[in-house]
């Protein structure tokens, strides 16, 4: 597998656990860790989002 794969995959398991963990607690990991509207915090919402759009691609090659 692709390093990007993978790491495309975990940025997405990461915004998933984090989208999870405020569903059911109100509890947003991104901001605890790198405090609310930081640029850090930017960073991994963007990252996530953008190993969002690749793993679309993933999905096609799983779907053959």
């Amino acid at each position: 597998m692709k390093i990007i794969n993978v790491i495309a995959l975990l940025l997405v398991i990461i915004g998933g656990l984090n989208w999870g963990l405020v569903g059911l607690f109100d509890f947003n990991l991104v901001d605890f860790l790198f405090k609310a509207g930081s640029i850090l915090a930017k960073i991994v919402y963007i990252l996530v989002g953008i190993a969002s759009l690749w793993c679309i691609s993933l999905f096609a090659k799983v779907s053959d």
